[in-house]
């Protein structure tokens, strides 16, 4: 019988996907998360809804009925040298809120290997990429300070493809899949943390789930890659689809900025591709245009940065500024690449202002 893995994932939302496969395969799994959603999870489970090939309707994997242990607790209360892996599957922003900075630097210390399900690659595994200077890209991270006691080896990223979303009108221990792909995990620099992974995903591919009798394979699967370079082929995804939704007057659909202009996206798409090959890269790590274009026939609504951005958040993960950094290290520009920066940092300049003239007249009022 193999081994099975006690996993720390941070992020309840998007981690809840990764979780549920994980305890399928009989492994066991803790979510941190807000104390609330901890305590409805700990009395509920997790409840997560995707399409399969074959049949009406979403499958829903109940994790209550799932062979794997799973339990939610709140950031104090996380031990991390517990755990055998710590997914780190939250927003960039995020990990330096109180509670978050604290549990990351205890992570750090425990020298337990991260594998990270965030869009934006954490400042330890652009560390990994040679010839890349990882601290001249400080400036991208809310607090880069965060990541300073993590080493290199013991961070990998994992390619966050799988389109999900909370559903508005649902608790929080409740996701829907959108788009059902697969998680693409780097190898670490330790063969036997790269094992592990594999193991867990040979788990992940085995697994089934029994639904009314009916015995079904539920896509999701993770797949590990030798190449620390077959993550980054989400960059090119997002540069032309997730950040391009947000315009200078509100914010449109994905479908919208890939196929809006067809032509000019594949003109995005493929230079950013042509960085991640002058990084070292493959193409054939890489995802080909017209595959991704297909997809984003189905992306019906905008980027969840877009949405951020539109409802005021003050601080978002900003790939598209790291993709213009590590070009420029390259030598390389792209107008439509700085036009969104420059986009993305005119709105958050509007809602940090707004922010603060709300903080200021609350201060009066008081």
């Amino acid at each position: 019988m193999s081994k099975k893995f006690n996993i720390l994932i941070l992020g309840a939302s998007y981690g809840s996907l990764l979780g549920s496969k994980l305890l399928m395969a009989g492994h066991s799994v803790s979510l941190v998360c807000r104390r609330e959603t901890a305590e409805l999870i700990n009395r509920e489970g997790t409840r997560v809804r995707m399409p399969v090939k074959g049949r009406e309707g979403l499958v829903e994997i109940d994790s209550r009925q799932l062979p794997g242990k799973l339990d939610a607790v709140s950031p104090s209360q996380a031990k991390p040298g517990q755990y055998d892996l710590v997914c780190l599957a939250m927003q960039e922003p995020q990990y330096s809120a109180p509670g978050m900075r604290e549990l990351m630097q205890a992570v750090a210390l425990a020298k337990v290997p991260c594998m990270s399900i965030m869009n934006m690659p954490p400042l330890p595994y652009l560390a990994r990429i040679p010839g890349l200077d990882a601290s001249g890209l400080r400036a991208c991270f809310h607090d880069a300070t965060v990541w300073d006691a993590f080493e290199p080896g013991l961070m990998t990223l994992c390619s966050l493809d799988p389109q999900a979303f909370r559903p508005p009108e649902e608790k929080p221990n409740v996701l829907q899949v959108g788009l059902p792909t697969n998680f693409k995990a780097a190898r670490f620099d330790n063969p036997a943390h790269t094992a592990m992974l594999e193991q867990m995903e040979s788990d992940i591919a085995a697994a089934r789930l029994n639904v009314g009798g009916e015995v079904l394979d539920i896509p999701v699967k993770l797949k590990v890659h030798d190449s620390i370079f077959v993550p980054l082929a989400k960059w090119a995804m997002l540069l032309t689809g997730n950040y391009r939704c947000v315009q200078s007057d509100g914010m449109r659909a994905i479908k919208d900025a890939v196929h809006g202009n067809l032509e000019q996206s594949r003109q995005v798409y493929e230079w950013v591709v042509e960085l991640c090959v002058r990084l070292g890269a493959s193409r054939d790590d890489m995802v080909p245009f017209d595959k991704y274009a297909a997809a984003g026939q189905g992306l019906l609504k905008p980027s969840s940065a877009a949405r951020a951005l539109a409802a005021g958040a003050t601080d978002i993960e900003r790939i598209d500024l790291l993709v213009k950094l590590v070009a420029e290290q390259k030598g390389l520009n792209n107008e439509s690449v700085s036009e969104t920066v420059k986009v993305v940092n005119s709105w958050l300049d509007r809602n940090r202002k707004a922010a603060a003239e709300k903080k200021a007249a609350e201060a009066v009022a008081a």
